[in-house]
């Protein structure tokens, strides 16, 4: 039973503990600030009482030992002045007629007990501790034997929740000689010190209604503050998609934690949009295969049948057949068709290949630059500038396929059997003006094909369409900017991009 009594309860404790938890990050700390603005007024509440009490017991310790001191030196000038001899017996006679008189300028119960602890002369006929005359028991004796200082101080309380101190300490002669045990009651009168208590805590009561009002204030303000650029991380996350651009938060100044948060949530952003790109990219190319493929096969539909009619016509022709005109009209009719076939085909494949219009938007060329060149593996690309930011309009997309598209042609320039293998992309600016330089050490081009480069379909490669150049060219035109290179067979090429700065 005691086992699942024990379980029960922990069971309890954890369900509060996970109530606790499904509330709010804005509310936890909002109670948290309450709890522990709580927690520290009953904390200093409870220290200021032992304070009190504190002090209260040093000042009768204290009380007592003047008063106690002050009796002594009483006591010690009569016993000088007396003409008794001085003897343990002689001290009822001794203070018969003083004692009174001590008791009276004191303020207090003064008790004379012999060596042994029998009781020898009182102040008062009965004593308020135990009512009747006792002797000292044996224990304080030897307590009081005992003791380096000569001196015990006893304490009992009473029912009103006040404190009987007694202290027993010896009279000596003039020899120095123990003569006598001088007991002295003192009564504790807390009075004062409980009652500065009550008004501490009265004043402090009220301090702290304020204080608690202005800590709810606080509270609310700190964590709405707190969970304010929280709760828009949380938003700008629940919009964020993949295929569209997505803004970014601005950084609070001195937020470092927060800080941290957008930092890593606006690094997603560019990662996203930096894989947007990418993906984009793949997917235009891919369309571009798709659609080469799809061009093949509908110029070749045409071409097949327009050769079968060639080879028909070569079989069949005969110059002496009445009827040759009428045929070489229908052969004639026939090829037309298939070649307005092919025409319709180009035209389509032509529309499809518009470039789209321009996103133009202020972009930081040098940090598009670099994040281009991340798409490639090769360690001996380099990239060099002094410039930490260029700021321009243009069109992102259409910027990232002018870097990527001469870098992969620099690479794909230089042979797979060379050692050393260096592309450079140095970016600059002049003026109103950037220049952007991709150079290698390939094999360059040759004087033949130099004059062909930016012609539609023309390659050296034993892949592709011939269109990237072309199109580059298109690209940099547009935007009233200008693109040429210098060459030279066995040592490389460097080709220029020079586009004017638009803010």
């Amino acid at each position: 039973m005691a086992l699942n009594s024990i379980k029960e309860l922990e069971l309890k404790k954890v369900n509060k503990f996970f109530k606790i938890n499904t509330l709010s990050l804005r509310r936890r700390i909002f109670l948290s600030m309450l709890f522990l603005t709580t927690f520290s007024t009953i904390l200093i509440t409870i220290v200021s009482l032992i304070h009190f009490r504190y002090e209260a017991k040093e000042y009768h310790e204290e009380r007592l030992s003047r008063k106690e001191s002050a009796i002594k030196e009483h006591i010690e000038y009569i016993l000088k002045t007396t003409s008794y001899p001085l003897l343990t017996k002689n001290i009822r006679l001794i203070f018969k007629d003083r004692i009174h008189e001590l008791s009276d300028i004191h303020s207090l119960e003064i008790n004379f007990f012999d060596l042994n602890g029998k009781l020898l002369l009182s102040s008062k006929s009965a004593f308020k501790i135990d009512k009747k005359v006792p002797n000292i028991n044996a224990e304080i004796l030897k307590d009081l034997q005992n003791s380096s200082e000569k001196r015990v101080v006893i304490t009992k309380s009473q029912e009103n929740e006040t404190f009987l101190k007694s202290s027993f300490s010896y009279i000596k002669d003039i020899k120095f000689k123990n003569l006598a045990i001088l007991n002295i009651p003192y009564e504790e009168n807390s009075d004062f010190y409980n009652e500065e208590a009550r008004n501490f805590l009265t004043r402090y009561a009220q301090v702290y209604a304020i204080m608690f009002i202005i800590s709810i204030l606080l509270s609310y303000l700190l964590s709405r503050n707190i969970t304010k650029s929280i709760s828009q991380i949380s938003e700008k996350l629940e919009i964020t998609q993949f295929n569209k651009r997505n803004q970014k938060l601005t950084l609070q100044p001195g937020n470092q934690e927060i800080n941290g948060l957008i930092s890593s949530y606006n690094n997603m952003v560019d990662t996203l949009e930096e894989s947007a790109q990418k993906l984009a990219q793949s997917e235009r190319e891919h369309a571009w295969r798709e659609m080469a493929k799809q061009v093949a096969h509908e110029i070749k539909n045409p071409l097949t049948p327009m050769r079968l009619t060639i080879q028909s016509f070569q079989r069949k022709f005969d110059i002496n057949d009445p009827n040759i005109n009428q045929k070489l009209n229908d052969y004639s009719e026939t090829l037309i068709q298939q070649i307005d076939t092919m025409t319709t085909v180009a035209s389509a494949f032509s529309n499809f290949a518009n470039m789209p219009g321009q996103q133009n938007e202020l972009l930081n060329i040098v940090q598009i630059s670099k994040k281009a060149l991340e798409i490639f593996n090769e360690d001996y690309i380099q990239f060099n500038t002094t410039e930490k930011e260029i700021f321009t309009l243009f069109d992102r997309a259409q910027l990232t396929r002018i870097v990527t598209n001469l870098v992969k042609n620099a690479i794909q320039a230089i042979p797979e059997s060379q050692e050393t293998k260096s592309v450079i992309v140095a970016l600059s600016k002049i003026e109103n003006q950037f220049i952007l330089k991709i150079s290698d050490n390939g094999i360059g081009i040759s004087k033949e094909n130099a004059g062909f480069i930016f012609e539609p379909k023309f390659t050296t490669k034993n892949s592709g369409m011939g269109l990237g150049l072309a199109i580059i060219k298109n690209i940099i035109e547009n935007y009233k900017g200008t693109i040429t290179f210098d060459t030279e067979e066995g040592k490389g090429t460097t080709f220029i991009v020079t586009l004017p700065i638009k803010n």
